[in-house]
């Protein structure tokens, strides 16, 4: 797998991936998460190929303080392969290599595949609540 920096006509393919992959909500516009990302560390947006095939996505971010991921997706196909983990991978070593010491994410409590990757990973349940506030209500995408 060839990890690449997101590029415009990825687009449709990584929605698609999004899709399969169960990450989309009807609270969030894939486009719109996809249009924010490209205005912040754009080259934190990653995508993972395997010839011309668009096959993992994964978003990274650093505020300074903490560095988080989001999005992470392997396509159903492609699972078990270890391309998770290599995205993880070089996610880590992006955040590492600008000084970050810390990695957060955040996962469905009932999306029980993913829970038991991140903790294969070294990543372990921490004692916090997670809360948000929508700022922006997203416009509904027909993706």
């Amino acid at each position: 797998m060839n990890i690449r920096a997101f590029q415009e006509p990825d687009e449709p393919q990584v929605i698609a991936l999004w899709d399969a992959c169960g990450l989309l909500r009807s609270w969030n516009n894939p486009h719109a998460d996809i249009a924010r990302k490209l205005t912040v560390q754009r080259e934190w947006f990653l995508v993972g190929c395997h010839g011309a095939t668009l096959i993992a996505s994964a978003m990274a971010g650093f505020d300074g303080h903490r560095g988080w991921i989001n999005y992470l997706a392997v396509a159903p196909s492609h699972r078990l392969q270890g391309h998770a983990a290599a995205m993880m991978q070089h996610v880590q070593a992006l955040l590492l290599a600008a000084g970050c010491s810390k990695l957060n994410l955040q996962v469905r409590a009932g999306n029980h595949d993913a829970i038991a990757f991140y903790q294969s990973m070294g990543y372990l349940q921490e004692e916090v609540v997670s809360y948000g506030k929508r700022l922006v209500v997203d416009t509904p995408s027909e993706h």
